[in-house]
């Protein structure tokens, strides 16, 4: 049983590795690639469209640093945990 909670724990420890690992590609992307559309925006037009895709992406990123970071306001690692220990009592797992 000792070495089911070691996988299990290792499993989740990749899994948050990896979300932190894209929450740094995606915010790097967005330093890259938004100010090109700015600059596009700039050069191309007075509307200022790139505020759009700036705040949505930039609002998405947000969330998935939260996430990736494991800042949940509504259901935090506390809630999550009690919800594991009752579905694995309840599943016999």
């Amino acid at each position: 049983m000792g070495n089911n909670r070691n996988d299990a724990g290792f499993l989740r420890a990749k899994k948050r590795v990896t979300a932190i690992k894209e929450f740094y590609v995606s915010s790097t992307l967005y330093c890259i690639i938004i100010p090109v559309l700015i600059w596009v925006n700039y050069q191309t037009t007075s509307f200022p469209w790139a505020i759009f895709p700036a705040l949505g992406w930039g609002l998405g990123l947000v969330f998935k640093g939260m996430a990736a970071l494991g800042i949940n306001p509504l259901w935090g690692q506390e809630w999550e945990n009690r919800k594991i220990q009752e579905l694995m009592n309840k599943n016999n797992l």
